[in-house]
């Protein structure tokens, strides 16, 4: 019997810890809580976390650094814009994150970067935008994904719909 393997389709579990690669900062992990589980190719992990664990078994601990463009992109100049203050209310400070509405209907968070008393610049840009990564990952499951799971894009585990 062949041993099943992450590839396109699969739900994979894994255990995790992101940090900055130039520094060591933790940025986040799963560390205390339940695995990450996510559909290969389903478009919910950044795309060289799924690349990196292309073909690993279930027990393989992998660790691999992931340039800016294989994570969150480079930062956008013109993702850092200046908006009227009045747009904001009075206790906005910098540092805190807002839900913004686009035209698609959908919310993106940004972050206020800058506050004076006429504007208040904001950064659309992901906060970890032109940051390299390094993950420390240990595959934790593997299974198919269900003809649902494919047709939602995404895993269930047993709490959603």
């Amino acid at each position: 019997m062949t041993a099943t393997t992450i590839q396109k389709d699969m739900v994979a579990s894994v255990h995790y810890r992101g940090t900055l690669t130039d520094n060591g900062e933790e940025f986040d992990s799963s560390k205390g809580s339940d695995p990450l589980q996510f559909l290969v190719g389903g478009g919910q992990m950044i795309p060289g976390f799924e690349k990196a664990l292309m073909g690993a078994l279930v027990g393989d601990k992998k660790t691999f650094s992931l340039e800016a463009d294989e994570a969150y992109g480079p930062k956008d100049p013109n993702g850092v814009q200046e908006v009227p203050r009045d747009q904001f209310p009075p206790e906005a400070e910098v540092g805190m994150v807002f839900g913004a509405q686009m035209p698609d209907g959908k919310s993106i968070p940004i972050r206020l970067v800058g506050i004076t008393d006429e504007v208040v610049t904001v950064d659309f840009n992901h906060e970890l935008a032109g940051e390299r990564l390094t993950f420390e990952v240990e595959v934790m499951e593997i299974r198919e994904a269900t003809d649902e799971e494919k047709s939602h894009g995404h895993a269930h585990d047993g709490n959603c719909h």
